[in-house]
């Protein structure tokens, strides 16, 4: 399984001094299904690398596929802010601007062939507002906490957040982070990060409005970002999200499942 490692000294750089690396965890491989994401057709292979630095292939079920896992990129903050909407900043209120965006995770942990519930499994979230930026991190964002928070899978899998559609970055396609946790008390005992991309014509829409567009047209596109090619075409399809209209903004799922190992 590949993994690509995006330096974290500042999100402009980010794409010019990514390096390629091994994972850090070899059983860290998410399975995504077929049938909402339409991904690739049955019998599709890939592969992955262990800590040896050995490929090997990888050969997903009849309703899973397999995709990498991806660089945790700027800038995870432990939080701790176990919540559903992350749009507000905790400590003054203040809510992020942009247009609404409701994501539904469904997690499912692949073995013997199959994807069962994942339950108690730690799901953050977090990713930039309509003008780029980062919350509790140096510069504009420092000491706020907008756009984070994690919320633990319910019986069914399930975890839901309301959030805003992101904006952009130098460098970068719009792009929202998440890491997967699970705990054994106070003791990790599983991690796996990725992030997921946008259509680009949704996008096109969303940062055409306010407040996106007092920003400008982004300078990065999905089939330019160092990330994002990362991926083979198949991993593309299961890490874009597809987002349809809801309300005033929009609602998308993820069907995420994870080899715990």
């Amino acid at each position: 399984m590949k993994r690509l490692i995006e330096s974290t000294a500042g999100p402009a750089n980010a794409d010019r001094r990514r390096l390629f690396g091994v994972a850090a965890n070899a059983a860290a491989t998410v399975i995504v299904s077929q049938t909402l994401l339409g991904c690739a057709a049955d019998g599709v292979t890939g592969t992955s690398t262990d800590t040896t630095g050995t490929t090997t292939p990888t050969t997903p079920s009849s309703s899973c596929v397999v995709t990498a896992a991806l660089t945790e990129g700027p800038y995870f903050v432990d939080e701790k802010l176990n919540r559903s909407d992350i749009r507000s900043d905790p400590t003054t209120g203040a809510v992020s601007a942009g247009a609404p965006l409701e994501l539904t995770f469904n997690v499912s942990r692949f073995a013997s062939n199959a994807c069962t519930p994942l339950t108690g499994a730690y799901l953050d979230v977090w990713h930039c507002d309509s003008a780029g930026t980062y919350s509790d991190v140096s510069g504009s964002g420092s000491s706020r906490k907008f756009l984070r928070g994690y919320q633990i899978t319910d019986a069914n899998g399930v975890a839901k957040f309301v959030t805003v559609y992101p904006g952009w970055y130098q460098g970068r396609a719009a792009h929202v982070h998440f890491k997967l946790r699970l705990f054994a008390g106070t003791a990790k005992t599983y991690e796996f990060t990725s992030q997921f991309f946008f259509d680009e014509t949704l996008t096109d829409t969303v940062h055409a409005l306010s407040p996106y567009s007092s920003k400008g047209r982004r300078d990065t596109i999905n089939t330019r970002d160092g990330i994002y090619n990362s991926l083979t075409a198949a991993e593309r399809v299961a890490l874009t999200l597809a987002a349809s209209p809801s309300g005033s903004g929009y609602a998308g799922i993820i069907n995420l499942g994870v080899q715990v190992g």
